[in-house]
């Protein structure tokens, strides 16, 4: 099942908000397609969220700067007069820090990389299935949470290790002072290995951080397994468009990665995904 699918019987005019009896969050949806917002707005509401749908970006903007509030966007990228990516310029210079998921059909990087230059915190293709989605959606909502509800001493706000620094407050990663474009997923994916230094991490576990726990990856027992590699396997290409001696990801052949200091000499060699497994889409990560 992908965001696409669903079966459009009513949904609220843009500007509106269909509201459940106990929402997990209030997510704005902001897509020029009436039938795909129609859709994704019935399914984001049976899953317990409160939708407010806006056919453009301008009455999007409008909204915010009325003093509307959110939890989470959902931003489509080609939208006429103004596009996603404006919208999310013109949010961030207005001092408005609303999270931000892209949803597009275009699959390229080059589009990826600019949104989360711009500020987005992830960037979904539509032909993914809900499910991905749902999960994004919950990681960056939970972190929202997690941040308000702690008590006492306030939380830590950075992790560093060598030359890497992970800010946890904004989910932003760098790597000697240089930002690394890292999507919400990456980034925790990032975070779960560098804060157990040379700690091994199975695939399980990483896949788990990505999924959820006892979700059942398809092709055979051990088909996570190239999932995982081509998160990692974009992970460090983008550590190396920075640093091209990058390699403080480490091989555990069948067991998983570890985050080590780099001292091993393989520079920028070949990796165990590098030959196993091509991009996310391709067939042996269809799981994800």
């Amino acid at each position: 099942m992908s965001i696409n699918d669903a079966s459009p019987i009513s949904s609220p005019k843009p500007g509106t908000a269909a509201m459940s009896n106990a929402s997990l969050a209030r997510v704005a949806l902001v897509d020029d397609d009436d039938l795909f917002r129609e859709s994704l707005g019935l399914n984001l509401a049976d899953e317990g969220y409160e939708v407010v749908s806006f056919d453009r970006g301008e009455p999007a903007l409008d909204f915010f700067a009325d003093g509307g509030q959110v939890d989470i966007v959902l931003l489509d990228w080609r939208m006429p007069k103004l596009d996603g990516i404006d919208v999310l310029r013109q949010m961030r210079a207005r001092g408005i820090d609303v999270p931000v998921i892209f949803l597009t059909v275009l699959s390229d990087q080059i589009y990826e990389e600019a949104a989360l230059s711009g500020g987005a915190l992830d960037f979904v293709e539509k032909s993914r299935s809900l499910s991905i989605l749902l999960k994004r959606m919950r990681l960056i909502i939970d972190g929202i949470k997690g941040s308000s509800e702690e008590g006492g001493e306030p939380a830590q706000s950075m992790y560093a290790l060598g030359k890497l620094e992970l800010r946890l407050d904004n989910s932003r990663a760098l790597w000697d002072g240089k930002r690394i474009d890292l999507t919400l997923t990456e980034f925790n994916i990032v975070k779960l290995m560098a804060t157990r230094p040379d700690e091994d991490v199975s695939y399980r576990e990483i896949y788990d951080l990505v999924h959820g726990k006892g979700f059942v990856a398809g092709y055979g027992p051990s088909g996570y397994r190239a999932n995982v590699r081509a998160f990692i396997k974009r992970i460090r290409q983008k550590f190396r468009a920075v640093d091209g001696q990058f390699d403080c990801i480490e091989n555990y052949p069948g067991f998983g990665y570890r985050w080590g200091d780099g001292t091993h000499g393989e520079g920028a060699g070949v990796h165990e995904e590098d030959v196993d497994v091509g991009m996310v889409n391709g067939a042996p990560a269809a799981a994800e």
